[in-house]
């Protein structure tokens, strides 16, 4: 500076930098300044400017671009088994409509969470999206897919390697809508509700064998789902199956006031009577027996008198 020339008042050069300094902090508090002098892009992308439901922020640092498609492929996978499961919810029809979304978003759990060739790049992938922060929301959605579909017990339904519908899953739901076609082709009043009809004498009698059928059907069902899993106690069908079945039944006795008749009345009333007479006989047979032994027992006078007169002879001889 030129000796002669006199320097400006501090407070001059003071002032502009006290007005930059909040506009330079956030910048320098971000770190990003000194990247590509920014600050604006992002905040934006704090603010969820660049958030959408479809994509991610483009400058992520802890995600390459295949990662970041992996993470795509399971948030879209899961948000079409959600949709299914809650369209499914009522009445139930889970394990049927909705296993092939569930198999593709275990298949995309499976594709993060592998390790695929044991690669750096590959465990990156992984420890950032499953366990990079305590909430964890690709695990917890994994976790709570897998639990519906315990509690459901879908694999009851599917064949072994759960590809498709088992042939007894699907006889069955045939039956099923069979039955309530015939519940309403028989039905003698057009109402629109069937809480509302009256005589139901014709349903009865009309739809009387495909109740039956699909009965049967269940029960064969839970006898090989019981001689299946003798080790677990309590396991159930999977629920479209069960709750089909509770539908039915719920017309046939409650709405309808039908009932089965028993074909087997006359073999079951001769075993109760058998039955109510087993301890007659018994103490019959019993007391006849008793008094059996007490004649051979109990002998006649003159053979006394006989057989001591003979005894007294023997011991004077």
């Amino acid at each position: 500076m030129d000796p002669g020339v006199t320097p400006p008042p501090r407070s001059s050069w003071l002032l502009p930098g006290l007005l930059l300094a909040p506009l330079l902090w956030p910048g320098l508090a971000l770190g990003t300044l000194a990247v590509d002098g920014s600050p604006r892009r992002v905040l934006d992308d704090l603010r969820g400017g660049r958030l959408g439901p479809q994509s991610l922020p483009p400058d992520l640092p802890d995600l390459d671009p295949e990662c970041r498609d992996l993470l795509l492929d399971f948030a879209n996978s899961s948000a079409e088994l959600t949709g299914c499961l809650v369209r499914g919810a009522r009445p139930v029809r889970l394990c049927q409509t909705c296993y092939p979304l569930f198999q593709q978003v275990a298949s995309k759990m499976d594709n993060i969470s592998r390790a695929v060739g044991n690669t750096s790049e590959s465990h990156s992938c992984a420890r950032s999206l499953l366990m990079e922060d305590r909430m964890q929301i690709v695990v917890i959605l994994s976790e709570f897919f897998n639990s519906t579909w315990q509690k459901a017990n879908c694999a009851n339904c599917l064949t072994n390697k759960s590809e498709e519908l088992s042939i007894s899953t699907l006889n069955f739901l045939n039956q099923f809508n069979n039955t309530l076609t015939c519940f309403e082709n028989n039905l003698q009043e057009s109402m629109h509700s069937l809480l509302q009809l009256k005589n139901y004498s014709e349903v009865c009698k009309n739809c009387l064998n495909a109740y039956k059928t699909l009965s049967s059907m269940y029960s064969e069902m839970q006898k090989r789902n019981e001689h299946e899993n003798k080790a677990e106690p309590g396991t159930h069908l999977c629920i479209d199956v069960e709750d089909a079945m509770n539908i039915t039944r719920k017309l046939w006795s409650r709405t309808f006031n039908c009932s089965v008749p028993c074909s087997d009345t006359v073999p079951v009333i001769a075993v109760s009577v058998f039955i109510l007479f087993l301890p007659v006989v018994f103490y019959l047979s019993s007391f006849l027996h008793s008094e059996q032994k007490k004649r051979k027992l109990i002998l006649p006078k003159r053979l006394k008198s006989s057989t001591s007169f003979a005894n007294f002879q023997e011991n004077l001889n």
